[in-house]
């Protein structure tokens, strides 16, 4: 039976620097994934969305400098503009796969291996792995399982990733529909409402059971946000509770009963459903071995499981389900392993982005965090109408906040 030090169940963003921070320790690694590498973060999540919301900006530039130098509309190419959204997930995947050859070939080659397979743990220390050349079995001293997540389907709905889909089906589409509604007002709802409405090819309609959109952000930001969305012809549907979506004849009819008792009825082309992920621990033997899990994913303290050499980063834990979050965990589990961390993860401090009109960024706690916690609080905030840099670019939507403690 081959052995190893560590065996990483995953290879998306939170799996390979998990993989990559067990480089810096020389250690023996074996790192699986059972589709490409770089995960749902690569081939349908942030670096593909991202991409989307790139070209979408510089549409949106184009129709904003039209009038001013007399410029015809643009004609858009929905094929020319997927290849390139195909293109960067391509490249990326190149990146990560050359960079791991790197490190296993040369003068100064690291101990790491990459498996493709199904990876299932038969005890706390052996995998076993099922790939196209058969099954067979490892020991490993450690486990990271970073499996990530999928988007969350409604029982109710029929998704057939074509004409009512979740993100993973925005691939599949073959031009821009005319019109399309969301369902979910949270950050990827509202990144994909940007993006088709800043092309300006599909009318977009917004799906929020609350009075506002992104319940979890200050009203503010919310406001500039909003205001922004409808400027682009969004339609939000505020306090809205979704009674039915169906497909009829090939395209979306759904329901809707507002907090006052109406009904209303509409008819678009397309539907995403945006209603959140789910963390994909199925199907790995976690059960039957004894790892504490909940409906949200994997119980985790500090990336520790209730098994001691088994660790769970990124989308699979409970915790926040963002890129950047599973990269740290990953290190940061890995660091846990071999070393010692050089400080706690504490998620209050971890930087956030948020791809709308305009970029939302953020770090820290919000007002909303601050009052939940009941610590009093000070507001430092400049508009960008003061900022000469943004007058000079004619773009003085949006402004800068700072939250400081109310004490001495």
């Amino acid at each position: 039976m081959e052995k190893y030090d560590l065996c990483i169940i995953g290879a998306g963003p939170s799996g390979y620097a998990a993989a990559m921070r067990a480089v810096d320790y020389n250690k023996k690694i074996l790192l699986v994934e059972r589709n490409e590498i770089g995960g749902a973060g690569v081939t349908n999540g942030a670096l593909s969305s991202k991409t989307w919301w790139e070209l979408a900006r510089n549409v949106d530039a184009l129709y904003q400098h039209k009038a001013r130098y007399n410029l015809s509309a643009p004609e858009l190419n929905f094929d020319e503009l997927k290849e390139q959204v195909n293109d960067a997930v391509k490249e990326r995947k190149a990146l990560l796969n050359m960079h791991l050859e790197k490190l296993r070939s040369g003068a100064q080659a690291k101990d790491i291996t990459f498996a493709r397979g199904h990876a299932y743990l038969r005890s706390p220390h052996e995998v076993e792995i099922t790939s196209e050349d058969g099954k067979k079995t490892i020991y490993a001293e450690y486990i990271i399982l970073a499996t990530g997540s999928r988007p969350r389907k409604l029982p109710d709905i029929p998704i057939d990733e074509k004409i009512i889909m979740t993100s993973d089906g925005i691939a599949n589409l073959q031009t821009f529909p005319r019109s399309m509604v969301i369902l979910g007002a949270g950050v990827i709802g509202c990144e994909f409402a940007t993006i088709f409405s800043m092309m300006k090819r599909t009318k977009v309609h917004l799906i929020d059971k609350g009075d506002r959109i992104l319940p979890f952000e200050d009203e503010d930001v919310v406001r500039v946000i909003e205001q922004n969305m409808e400027a682009h012809d969004v339609l939000i549907h505020r306090n809205s509770r979704m009674v039915r979506m169906d497909i009829v004849d090939g395209e979306v009819e759904y329901e809707l009963e507002y907090t006052d008792g109406r009904h209303e009825v509409f008819h678009v082309e397309k539907a995403l459903v945006s209603v959140g992920r789910v963390p994909n621990y199925e199907n790995l033997g976690l059960e039957e071995i004894g790892v504490e899990m909940d409906k949200r994913g994997i119980i985790d303290r500090d990336t520790q499981t209730s098994i001691p050499n088994i660790y769970a980063v990124g989308d699979i834990t409970a915790d926040i389900a963002l890129v950047n979050v599973g990269e740290l965990e990953g290190r940061y589990a890995v660091d846990r392993i071999f070393g010692k961390p050089a400080r706690k993860l504490v998620y209050e401090n971890i930087s956030t982005i948020m791809f709308l009109n305009p970029e939302v960024a953020g770090v820290g706690l919000n007002e909303q965090q601050a009052r939940a916690k009941g610590i009093d609080y000070k507001v430092a905030s400049v508009d960008y109408h003061l900022i000469p840099r943004a007058v000079a670019k004619r773009n003085t939507q949006g402004f800068v906040k700072m939250l400081v403690t109310n004490d001495d």
